[in-house]
């Protein structure tokens, strides 16, 4: 990315928004309707996903060190670590995975808007043309300048924290102990039942890695992303777990089943009719700034693997302030015919396989990055031993987690999963060999 001058680069505290709103507004607004079918066992999937996250939290905060300034995230780390050919995988996978996961909040952002516009509920045409509406005005957003989408994306994260504190803190003066009984209905053993749990909340935490994307606009960035992943894990693992137990408590799973607007009728129920709108307008906010979020990392991404010369040369296009929009306008382009394509079915059943198929495209960055990691701790000249068997121990933890997660998705998300980064192989062959005039240089750290 073209350079950014000082008041246009992203501090510590729009650095941790970025990840708070990228995670927050991917996947909690209408978790509690697709979690609701498990019961109270629901809150051990939460606790393992907290755990295991902050394991990968912790690899993305090394990396940003030991690969400082480097733009991508994911993409940037697996090519330092394992060469041109994985890193590209990589940025594929994660780009449409990325997606999908945009397809997604785009839908809760619909879902709140329909307590104020309840056509949008039952009128699957003035739903999608609300989606595109709000896709392709975020997109415009986001080419006035990386500082412009980092102060929005503070903004609607100070106002979507209040609505969740409303429900998570005040719901639990009403919480009924009945509602976590059966803790485990699903009839499957418990460790199975866990591993699906975990892998649905696992798409929640997706986001962990948004601070180290934007590197290059980032003030002194080993430092700043390094606290920024770490402040915004913590901030965010606690309102999920507090929210989610409260949901439980509060609303019978049978009334969460098909509810698109969990967190507003939970809000009613306790503070009256009234709270409904006010969280309803919360979530929407939410869902508006995730979607700012996601939508400068996707103009981030591919732009790093075209300067690389692994992506078309289009991709790597900036306008006037810097910002790689034609990039943006392409992933825009395919995030709307998702939107199409996809709007067959209900939104809680839509969002579920959005879910699980975002989640299962993140989880292999976020295992090439674990090796990645190993692989670039090891080949520091000036690792201390003590340093490089703890940089050993971390890296396989997380790769241990991110392989349990991905076995969590279920075989339709790994196949389909599987088949996008295969489609991907004729693609790089192309791109690096027959269109693109630059030589790639197999830069590893």
């Amino acid at each position: 990315m073209a350079a950014e001058n000082g008041s246009n680069k992203l501090g510590l505290w729009t650095s941790a928004s970025l990840v708070v709103g990228n995670m927050i507004g991917a996947g909690i607004f209408l978790m509690p309707s697709a979690m609701a079918p498990f019961g109270g066992i629901g809150l051990l999937g939460w606790v393992f996903s907290a755990i295991g996250s902050f394991f990968l939290a912790r690899v993305f905060s090394q990396l940003s060190s030991l690969v400082a300034g480097a733009n991508g995230g994911p993409y940037a780390y697996t090519r330092a670590g394992l060469g041109n050919f994985a890193g590209f995988l990589v940025a594929w996978g994660y780009c449409l995975s990325t997606c999908c996961a945009c397809t997604g909040i785009t839908i809760s952002f619909i879902s709140a808007m329909s307590t104020f516009f309840p056509e949008l509920a039952k009128n699957p045409m003035a739903s999608i043309l609300t989606g595109l509406a709000t896709i392709w005005f975020i997109t415009w957003v986001n080419t006035r300048g990386v500082g412009t989408s980092g102060r929005l994306q503070l903004v609607t994260v100070l106002l979507k924290l209040t609505p969740l504190l409303l429900v998570g803190i005040g719901g639990l003066f009403f919480i009924k102990m009945e509602n976590f009984h059966p803790f485990n209905p699903t009839g499957m053993p418990t460790f199975s039942t866990i591993t699906t749990v975990a892998a649905m909340t696992m798409f929640a935490f997706v986001g962990l890695e948004c601070a180290t994307i934007p590197a290059g606009s980032t003030e002194n960035s080993g430092k700043t992303i390094a606290r920024a992943t770490t402040l915004g894990m913590t901030i965010v693992a606690l309102i999920y777990i507090l929210c989610s137990f409260t949901m439980i408590g509060l609303i019978p799973a049978k009334a969460l089943a098909n509810n698109t607007t969990p967190y507003a009728d939970a809000a009613s129920l306790v503070y009256g009719p009234w709270a409904r709108y006010l969280v309803g307008g919360g979530v929407a906010i939410a869902a508006f700034g995730a979607l700012n979020g996601w939508t400068l990392v996707l103009g981030q991404v591919p732009y790093s693997i075209a300067s690389d010369g692994l992506f078309p040369p289009v991709f790597a296009r900036t306008n006037k302030k810097g910002v790689p929009a034609a990039s943006m306008f392409i992933c825009c382009a395919v995030i709307s015919c998702l939107m199409v394509m996809n709007y067959t079915k209900g939104l809680v059943d839509q969002f579920r396989f959005l879910l699980l198929l975002a989640t299962m495209g993140i989880l292999v960055p976020y295992l090439m990055t674990s090796i990645a990691y190993i692989i670039i701790a090891a080949r520091q000249k000036n690792a201390k031993k003590g340093s490089l068997a703890g940089a050993l121990l971390l890296g396989l933890v997380a790769c241990v987690y991110a392989l349990w997660e991905i076995i969590g998705t279920g075989e339709k998300s790994i196949i389909y999963g599987l088949l996008f980064l295969v489609a991907g192989i004729p693609f790089y062959v192309w791109v690096t060999y027959k269109k693109n005039p630059l030589k790639t240089n197999d830069n590893r750290v």
